[in-house]
């Protein structure tokens, strides 16, 4: 008797190990394509077209970690009313909100937010809308204070432009 492995257990090894390698190639693939959608150089912020068509904005709303999605055909930023609870955001007043779904009525509520690369907005007002993903949109409202261009899949934003 043979002390070899039988050749089917090799050709499955083999091909489970193929599999692997394929895994975790695809895996480094994702997140260098992540992280190479928001980058930060001398006091330029570069956001790349993600392959569903948006521009992320890594930040947080009052300590908590976020990917904003840039809309800037939004008058204002925007949250899940679910965030809104989590986050423990005290409800200021309603506000009737037009969205793609429609009209919906949301709660305005005050929050602090951070981006990435050094923009901040304190006591920021923010609509809590029923119905929005988990992605907060970054609207006009903060966008508006910065120098930005769009072009080529890339909106670029100058933090700190001479005056």
């Amino acid at each position: 008797m043979s002390n070899e492995l039988p050749r089917t257990f090799k050709l499955v090894t083999v091909w489970l190990l193929l599999g692997v390698l394929v895994f975790l190639g695809i895996q480094w693939w994702m997140y260098r394509a992540r992280q190479t959608q928001f980058q930060v150089s001398g006091g330029v912020v570069e956001l790349r077209r993600g392959s569903d068509g948006h521009y992320r904005w890594p930040g947080r709303i009052n300590g908590r970690e976020v990917d904003f999605l840039v809309d800037t055909g939004a008058t204002g930023t925007a949250i899940s009313a679910s965030l809104a609870r989590e986050l423990n955001l005290e409800s200021i007043g309603t506000v009737q909100s037009n969205t793609a779904g429609g009209l919906v009525t949301g709660q305005v509520v005050t929050a602090d937010v951070s981006l990435r690369g050094g923009v901040e907005a304190q006591r920021l007002r923010v609509v809590a809308l029923p119905g929005l993903s988990d992605r907060p949109l970054l609207g006009m409202d903060v966008l508006g204070r910065l120098k930005w261009q769009q072009g080529d899949g890339v909106l670029r934003f100058e933090l700190n432009p001479a005056r």
